[in-house]
């Protein structure tokens, strides 16, 4: 697909098409059908980043914000941006001191919330006398101006020096204290070449007539990023509230989806749906449905190609943006399991020393080369530091291999790896397999301890109907996975629960599990 040729030679912003189309849809909720023009996205960022000006917030200052997914959501970040602030969208699931903690770390000046976190908020005391902006948007919060009212103090003329900005997102935290990735500062002015979106164009194909569905939480950094880029390109968003298998296939039919983004999981929902009910919905206006954030088991993938076609494209990269790996449909259907080939920067598979495996061996995944963006982890130097080799090759953790073609297979994060008897085990290949089981629902596999072997696999598992957990059930998945995977990678015992402590974005609380099970022992995995 070619852009049109209406189009700004770069890639723009709101404003360019609140002036073009001004009455056009820049942002629809599934579910309610409300909407916001693009002209009102736009007057609303301006007074938003007139505001932070007037409060003294200058380019590069901090601002933060947390909410659920709303309408007004992606008109905050386009206000932190015109005003040329770090902003931080924060998980509207975390707790209240996990929230203050990013408040503090990152130095936020501003924070802007809703009712929807009005508990979490009520318990920060010290943490909020310390941000001397403090906004409401939707409700009340005890303490904090409202939204509306304050914007509505301010012109909606333009800052006469926006710029571009950038978001300063922090890791989930399944691993400890989240980390800020805080990358180089732009300072260009707003409208220049930005790189990002157009790699998007080039690859997915973002026009004006380009309807793009984000079913996930918009604080995770890759529907933040996306959903603000296929703006600059004069797109319509549809933001669901919170992703349901049935209710996305809904939206796709009601709105006529052109572009989507999703996660393996989402994938694993809907094929598990009933077949009459995913095939009452009409799929037919995806050219593009992308999909990231965990390696996705080939059969899943598989069955989503049957069933929407080869619109399903898949790409690899973290908030870091230090590489990115990409798949196309095609790609993907020669070289089957891969996240795909390096598409900016190198791919550099190394061992425990750093140096390079040869082709098809597994070892650290690394990016290098002249593409990488440059980034540190915020207030946490040692992150940074342990994330580069000495030769500035950087890393998101992940343990892969490549192919004779240079396309990557991950096979887990590191973190993650199980040392049972001093063989490694990598619990995504066995979760991929009991993913597939009929009865299974979701699954996590970890490393529990084991006087003998250190460790052994253990599954947990939440099935379709919870009532069929037993003992026989458990017997039955682990002679499930004994058919397809050796012995030692397959579990030794299988838990059940009703739901699994999982990310709206896809991925799982693993180290929730794995404190239950570790309690009053010591570990290099906790």
């Amino acid at each position: 697909m070619t852009a049109p040729t209406d189009l700004p030679e770069n890639p723009n912003h709101p404003g360019t098409w609140a002036a073009r189309s001004p009455d056009k849809p820049a942002v629809i909720m599934a579910s309610s059908g409300e909407s916001m023009t693009y002209k009102e996205l736009e007057d609303k960022a301006n007074r938003l980043s007139q505001l932070f000006r007037a409060a003294g917030l200058q380019p590069g200052d901090h601002m933060s914000f947390c909410m659920e997914n709303r309408l007004d959501y992606l008109a905050v970040l386009w206000g932190a941006h015109y005003a040329g602030l770090y902003y931080t969208a924060i998980s509207s699931r975390l707790t209240t001191d996990e929230l203050g903690y990013i408040l503090e770390d990152s130095g936020s000046k501003a924070f802007i919330s809703s009712p929807y976190k009005a508990d979490s908020i009520a318990g920060l005391g010290d943490v909020l006398s310390n941000i001397p902006t403090k906004l409401a948007i939707g409700g009340d919060i005890e303490g904090f101006e409202d939204f509306e009212a304050s914007i509505a103090k301010f012109d909606p003329t333009p800052l006469p020096d926006r710029m571009e900005a950038q978001p300063m997102l922090y890791s989930s935290g399944t691993t400890g204290r989240p980390k800020g990735v805080k990358p180089a500062f732009p300072g260009t002015p707003l409208g220049a070449t930005e790189g990002f979106s157009l790699m998007i164009q080039a690859l997915f194909g973002a026009t004006p007539d380009s309807v793009y569905l984000s079913p996930a939480p918009l604080y995770h950094a890759a529907p933040l990023r996306y959903c603000a880029t296929f703006q600059r390109f004069g797109a319509t968003i549809v933001v669901m509230d919170r992703f349901d298998a049935e209710g996305a296939l809904a939206a796709i039919q009601k709105y006529e989806i052109t572009h989507s983004q999703w996660v393996p999981t989402m994938f694993v929902r809907m094929l598990k749906l009933e077949e009459e009910v995913r095939n009452q919905y009409d799929v037919s206006s995806l050219t593009f449905a992308i999909h990231a954030a965990a390696p996705c088991p080939v059969p899943i993938k598989e069955k989503m190609l049957d069933w929407w076609g080869p619109v399903i494209h898949e790409y690899y990269a973290g908030t870091e943006g230090n590489g990115m790996c990409y798949a196309s449909p095609q790609d993907w259907l020669a070289h089957k399991g891969t996240v795909g080939k390096a598409l900016t920067g190198e791919v550099h598979i190394v061992d425990d020393e750093g140096n390079e495996v040869p082709v098809g061996e597994e070892g650290g995944v690394y990016f290098g080369g002249g593409n990488m963006q440059q980034f540190e982890y915020h207030n946490a130097p040692d992150k940074t530091k342990g994330a580069f080799l000495d030769n500035g090759w950087s890393t998101l953790g992940d343990i892969g291999k490549l192919d004779e073609d240079g396309f990557l297979y991950l096979t887990d994060r590191k973190a993650n790896m199980i040392i049972s008897g001093g063989v490694n085990i990598y619990p995504q290949e066995t979760e991929n397999v009991l993913t597939m089981h009929p009865k299974v629902a979701d699954v996590a596999v970890f490393g529990v301890p084991n006087a003998d072997f250190g460790e052994e696999v253990k599954a947990v598992v939440q099935l379709v109907d919870p009532s069929e957990a037993s003992g026989e059930m458990s017997l039955e998945l682990i002679a499930y996975c004994k058919e397809q995977l050796a012995d030692v990678k397959c579990p030794r015992s299988v838990d059940f629960r009703d739901e699994l402590p999982r990310h709206p974005t896809g991925k799982l609380y693993k180290r929730l599990l794995k404190d239950e099970y570790w309690a009053g022992h010591e570990t290099r995995l906790l």
